[in-house]
């Protein structure tokens, strides 16, 4: 059980504390309610672009690695579609140099058009070189559009296309902060070798004087239920026919998300898992398979990809998948299968309580969710799923009208 105290801020920052003595480190994550979804369709990308640019210096540290370097910290961040998330770790006798650094570029973020122009170049050359620029690359450009008609996941976090980086603005680069980068819009969780007092100390000094902006009403269109199969063939220059086939599942709150979860592992955790156990040795049909869901808040997607060998139809390896999906909804899992599984996700789970970084986050993430504790309960989520579960998920997922399937055909294999 990963124990923590919680406080909030008179300008609404909420801040989890988990006091770990076992460690001489010390972990501060920040997590903004802000992502992908949040964006503009017009102007992709932006929530991406906000993360490169929070390490472009602040009005009052023009380096934000420079200090942190020196006391021998360590930080990065990473964008989703649901959220912005910024880290630290770093001694916890120089814990309060994280306070400052995290606290002024809250607070005053340098927003400088020589800072803009470099980090819209560096995003411009990751969008070519990791989208458009390798084989498969632009899977998420082309499956999440083909997936979703309405709900704001139909674009990646890179965005929908070059243009919307290229062209952002000074003026749309400012309003974006202003309206997601709020201490009330944030969580911050400290762990590791500190004492709540001291944290809490520290936020009033660092924190407490950032004012609180209006909190906005986030209203997402909702996504239609998908009533027919949807498909997209692509003749690209890749080195493999590739297939995606992608259903709409329930979301990180909804029931059957854990269910779901553990469907995935069935079909494609290790050697021993359904699909590489049947169709990549038995039956040799492909090179590769997975499985997986990708984890969102709101309306999940479930994907299972695969590359057939050279001398496969794509029509019959795509009968293959079909076949294993099919037989998840006929029968229910047996014991054993499950209990590997299980066994599996709850081994994940005590690693996951094991760094101070790791349970940051977490704790974070479920505060976002609603209540950090609910981490501490998410074992239990996992294990009480039955073999019933598994298959009444299965027969609500894998039904041909909730599909979305992408193709890559091989140019050399085209003609």
């Amino acid at each position: 059980m990963v124990t923590f105290d919680r406080f909030t801020l008179a300008n609404g920052l909420r801040v989890l504390v988990h006091e770990d003595p076992a460690t001489p480190m010390a972990a501060v994550n920040i997590l903004y309610d802000v992502g992908a979804r949040d964006e503009n369709p017009d102007k992709t990308g932006f929530a991406h672009l906000f993360e490169h640019l929070m390490f472009g210096g602040s009005v009052n540290i023009p380096h934000f690695d420079g200090p942190l370097q020196r006391v021998g910290g360590e930080n990065n961040a990473f964008t989703s579609n649901d959220i912005t998330n910024y880290y630290v770790t770093l001694p916890a006798a120089n814990l309060e140099t994280a306070f400052w650094l995290e606290s002024d570029r809250m607070l005053s973020l340098a927003f400088s058009e020589k800072s803009l122009e470099v980090q819209r170049q560096v995003v411009c050359e990751e969008f070519k070189q990791r989208y458009l620029n390798q084989p498969y690359g632009d899977v998420w450009l082309r499956l999440r559009p083909l997936a979703y008609t309405t709900y704001p996941y139909s674009w990646a976090t890179i965005g929908k296309e070059l243009a919307h980086i290229e062209e952002a603005s000074m003026d749309d680069v400012r309003a974006f902060f202003e309206k997601h980068y709020t201490p009330n819009n944030a969580i911050m969780v400290v762990a590791g070798h500190v004492k709540t007092a001291t944290v809490k100390a520290l936020a009033e000094k660092w924190f407490a004087p950032i004012p609180a902006k209006p909190k906005y009403t986030r209203q997402l269109p909702q996504e239609p239920e998908q009533l027919e199969s949807r498909r997209e063939i692509v003749a690209a220059d890749v080195p493999l026919n590739s297939l995606y086939i992608a259903f709409h599942g329930p979301g990180r709150q909804e029931a059957g998300y854990h269910a779901m979860d553990l469907i995935s592992d069935l079909l494609s955790q290790g050697p021993s898992s359904r699909l590489y156990r049947r169709l990549v040795k038995e039956q040799e049909l492909f090179s590769e398979l997975n499985a997986y869901q990708t984890g969102s808040i709101g309306p999940n997607l479930f994907v299972v990809e695969g590359k057939p060998l050279p001398h496969i139809d794509m029509e019959a390896a795509e009968v293959a998948i079909w076949t294993e999906l099919e037989a998840l909804k006929q029968e229910p899992v047996g014991n054993y299968e499950l209990d590997k599984v299980k066994n599996k996700v709850e081994s994940t789970m005590v690693f996951s309580e094991m760094a101070i970084l790791d349970k940051a986050m977490n704790l974070a993430y479920f505060e976002l969710l609603g209540d950090a504790a609910a981490f501490n309960r998410e074992t239990a989520q996992y294990l009480g799923v039955t073999a019933e579960a598994i298959q009444q998920q299965a027969k609500q997922l894998f039904r041909r009208e909730n599909s979305s399937t992408l193709v890559y055909i091989a140019t050399k294999n085209a003609g």
